[in-house]
C-alpha cells in the first residue's frame, strides 16, 4: 500500500513535511487510482492505454477517480516502459479503390477514439513492395498492423510477424487457413444472390467480369458466381479478367463490342467482380450509344458511394467497408492489449441493392459479346 501523504498543518502534532516550499507535490500512483476506483491496477492499465476490453462504466469510473486525486498521465513514460507507440500499420492494395478508402475511414473511426493514429501504406498488390512496408514499420515500433494481403502474399508472412511479435489482422483477404485474427464480408453469398437475382430476371447467358489475381476475395466471389449458376444448370465458363480499374472496365467493353463475326450465344448480363470495373463497363457501353440496364444488365459489388449516382444507378452488392474497417481496429486493439488470447474471425453479411443498371435481358447486341468468352481466363 502507498504510504500517506503529509496532511499535517501548522500547530498541529505531526511532525511538517521535510520537503521544501514549493517543490513538486507527490505524485499519485496507479495504485491509489485503482483502489479509490475500486478495481485492480492492471485494470487502471488498460483504461490509460485505451484498452477496448474495459467495459464503458469501469473505465469512467477510473477516470473519475484519476480527476478526483489529480493523476496526470505521463505518457511518453509509459510508451518507454510499455514499448508502445500508439500507432498501427494500415496496408492496403489498391489505395485508389473508393472501397479501401472507405475502410481506412473505419479504421481511422476506431483508433482516433482510442488514441491510436495509422501509417497507411499502398501496396499494389506487389508482395516485395508490400514487405518493404511492413520493415519499415517495424523500424518505427508500431504496435501492430491491418494488412489486407497483396496478391501472391505467402502464408509465411504471418509466420515471420510471429516472430517479430508484432500483431496482425488480416481484412477483406487472407493468406492462410490457420486460425487468425481476420475480418471481412462473406463474398461467396453475396455473389450467389446477386446471380440469382439475374436469373431470376430471365438471365441464362451471364458473364462474370473482372479480376486478373488470384486470393481469396477474387475465389469466393467466383465461387458464388459458379454455384449460382450451377444450380440452374447454366454455363459458368463466361468469364472475362482483367484489371480492377474504371479504364479496364471501359476498354472491355470497347474489346467486346469490336467483334462483329460473332453472332451466337452472347451474355445479355455482366457480373462485375466490384463497382469500379461495373461502372467502368458503363461508360464504356455508353460511349457505345448502348445503356446497362437496357442492352445489357450490368451489376457491381462493393456499393461504393458513386454506384447510387451514376447513369442508370447500379445494382450491386452492399459489403460495409467502413464497418469492415472498424471491426477490424477492434480486433487488433484487443490483440494489442491481449497478445495470447484466442483468435477471432468476424465475417459480415452483405446485402443485395437493387437499381436500374440490372435491367430485363435484350439480344440487342446481338453476338457481339461471345468471341471471347468462351475461354475462363482471357488475360
Amino acid at each position: 500500500m502507498a504510504k500517506p501523504r503529509d496532511s499535517s498543518k501548522p500547530g498541529s502534532s505531526k511532525p511538517a513535511s521535510s520537503k521544501p516550499a514549493g517543490s513538486k507535490p507527490e505524485s499519485v500512483t496507479l495504485t491509489e487510482v485503482a483502489g479509490h476506483a475500486g478495481v485492480s491496477r492492471s485494470t487502471v492499465s488498460l483504461v490509460l492505454r485505451g484498452s477496448p476490453l474495459v467495459a464503458a462504466e469501469t473505465r469512467e469510473r477510473v477516470q473519475a477517480a484519476m480527476v478526483a486525486l489529480g493523476y496526470i498521465y505521463n505518457r511518453g513514460a509509459a510508451n518507454l516502459r510499455a514499448a508502445r507507440t500508439h500507432t498501427v500499420g494500415l496496408l492496403v492494395c489498391e489505395l485508389n479503390n473508393p472501397f479501401y478508402a472507405e475502410l481506412t475511414a473505419g479504421v481511422d473511426d476506431v483508433l482516433d477514439t482510442e488514441g491510436f493514429v495509422a501509417f497507411i501504406a499502398n501496396t499494389a498488390e506487389q508482395p516485395e513492395r508490400q514487405d518493404r512496408f511492413l520493415q519499415r514499420m517495424r523500424e518505427h515500433n508500431v504496435d501492430g498492423v491491418i494488412l489486407c494481403p497483396a496478391a501472391g502474399t505467402q502464408a509465411e508472412l504471418l509466420d515471420r510477424l510471429d516472430r517479430w511479435r508484432l500483431p496482425c489482422v488480416q481484412a477483406l483477404r487472407f493468406v492462410s487457413d490457420q486460425e487468425r485474427d481476420y475480418a471481412g464480408v462473406d463474398y461467396q453469398a453475396g455473389m450467389e444472390t446477386v446471380t440469382e437475382h439475374l436469373i431470376s430476371l430471365g438471365h441464362r447467358r451471364i458473364a462474370f467480369v473482372g479480376g486478373t489475381l488470384d486470393h481469396s476475395a477474387y475465389a469466393a466471389r467466383h465461387a458464388g458466381f459458379t454455384a449460382a449458376m450451377r444450380r440452374h444448370g447454366l454455363a459458368d465458363d463466361l468469364v472475362l479478367r482483367c484489371p480492377l480499374t474504371r479504364r479496364s472496365g471501359a476498354e472491355m467493353a470497347d474489346h467486346l463490342l469490336n467483334r462483329p463475326q460473332a453472332r451466337t450465344a452472347a451474355p445479355t448480363a455482366a457480373l462485375c467482380y466490384n463497382d469500379v470495373v461495373a461502372l467502368g463497363l458503363m461508360l464504356g457501353l455508353e460511349a457505345r450509344g448502348l445503356r446497362a440496364g437496357r442492352d445489357l444488365a450490368v451489376t457491381g459489388f462493393d456499393d461504393v458511394p458513386e454506384a447510387a449516382l451514376s447513369r442508370p444507378a447500379l445494382t450491386t452488392v452492399a459489403t460495409s467497408a467502413r464497418q469492415i474497417g472498424q471491426e477490424a481496429a477492434r480486433l487488433l486493439l484487443r490483440r494489442i492489449a491481449d497478445p495470447q488470447g484466442p483468435p477471432e474471425r468476424i465475417i459480415l453479411p452483405s446485402r443485395l441493392v437493387v437499381r436500374q443498371s440490372c435491367g430485363a435481358p435484350s439480344d440487342s447486341l446481338g453476338g457481339a459479346l461471345s468471341p471471347i468468352l468462351h475461354h475462363r481466363d482471357l488475360s
